[in-house]
């Protein structure tokens, strides 16, 4: 299940520094680039550590996407436009779940 975890991390920190960087060239919003490139650092971050502490990279990961669910879902279900609120609510959703499962088989 760490490996698994590890690899979705790379994902969804790659998916949420691309969504900052779209959210620059599309909304001109720098403010999205800062933190979703600030998010998806951390969160590959999670991935590298969960390999060599992985207690210290699954709660990383886990703060980061239960960050970016409070952030997001709220945002979702307020305007329900699934770009790019209702993805990053479900990317963090499953980040959260995959996070309790690697922590629960650890």
């Amino acid at each position: 299940m760490i490996d698994l975890t590890k690899i979705y991390y790379f994902i969804f920190g790659a998916l949420t520094i691309a969504g900052g960087v779209m959210g620059l060239v599309v909304g001109k919003s720098q403010k999205s680039l800062i933190y979703g490139g600030l998010a998806g650092v951390l969160l590959m971050i999670a991935g590298v550590w969960i390999q060599q502490k992985p207690q210290n990279g699954l709660i990383l990961g886990g703060v980061i996407s239960l960050a970016l669910a409070g952030w997001f879902i709220p945002i979702f279900l307020d305007k329900h436009k699934f770009m790019p609120a209702g993805m990053m609510s479900i990317l963090s959703v499953i980040g959260l779940i995959i996070t309790a499962l690697a922590f629960a088989k650890k």
